[in-house]
Formats: structure tokens, C-alpha cells, sequence
């Protein structure tokens, strides 16, 4: 499989993801693959798994929407998935739908399974801004740090 096969592949599974296609997170990643985002640096199939195991216990109608695929060419083992992670959050009394944009930079093996899954988001706009005491912290700090 060449890599913009894989890259499509694992494409549509995140965008369908459940709770039960966890499980087969395996069919997509390499027995010792590396994943890391701004709060995960882990190894193996088993520890990605919990990462999104995690991910749907803590928050609400989780869901991937990709938004762009770059790289895959024949030849190309890299590639890069840009997306929209949708998400409700409970702040204090409230629910509400949230939205984080990020990429992936992800490396394929002569197989197509990914070897490397890194992901690149802000944090502090994406998350800590939208937190109600944080929030007025980081915007106030932004807006001193703004040219």
C-alpha cells in the first residue's frame, strides 16, 4: 500500500470513529508506533489505544473532521492531515460545543501502518483561552504580547 492509500485509509477511520472502532486501531498503526500530542508521548499499539480510549471518556460527541491531506505521493512515506477536532466540553454549569484545529504529521511503513503520529495544535487558544478564570488570564496575556 503506498502511502497516499494509507493516508486516505486512516482518514476516513478517524473521521468515523467510535468508542467500538477503537479497537481496531492496530489494523492503522505499527506494533511499536510512536504517538505524541501536547499531552501524550507514548509507544505501541496498546498506549495509542488508551490515548483515545481516554479521549472518549473525557469529553462529549467526540468527532474528526478532515479538512485537508497533504503528501502521500508515490515514493512519499510522510504525509500531513489537517483537521477540526469537534468536541462538548462541560464548563462549570454549562456544556458547549467546542472546536479544535490541528495537523498530524504522520511517517508510513512499506506496509502503510503509520510509524509516527504527531500532532500539533495550540493549546493555549485552542483549550486554556476557552477555560472561564484561565481564559481571561491567557487573553489578557495575549493581548500584552500582541504587537
Amino acid at each position: 500500500m503506498d502511502a497516499a492509500q494509507a493516508l486516505a485509509r486512516l482518514a476516513d477511520y478517524f473521521e468515523s470513529m467510535t468508542p467500538q472502532s477503537v479497537d481496531r486501531i492496530g489494523d492503522f498503526y505499527a506494533p511499536n508506533a510512536r504517538f505524541k500530542d501536547p499531552f501524550n508521548d507514548v509507544r505501541g499499539v496498546p498506549a495509542i489505544r488508551q490515548v483515545f480510549q481516554h479521549m472518549f471518556r473525557q469529553v462529549g460527541q467526540p468527532r474528526f473532521i478532515v479538512t485537508e491531506r497533504i503528501g502521500g505521493e508515490v515514493g512519499d512515506a510522510g504525509a500531513v492531515l489537517l483537521w477540526q477536532f469537534h468536541f462538548h466540553a462541560r464548563f462549570g454549569l454549562r456544556e458547549r460545543a467546542q472546536i479544535i484545529h490541528g495537523a498530524s504529521h504522520l511517517r508510513f511503513d512499506a506496509a502503510g501502518l503509520v510509524v509516527l503520529h504527531r500532532d500539533y495544535w495550540d493549546a493555549a487558544e485552542e483549550l486554556y483561552a476557552k477555560l472561564p478564570l484561565l481564559g481571561t488570564l491567557m487573553r489578557a496575556l495575549a493581548g500584552k504580547l500582541a504587537a
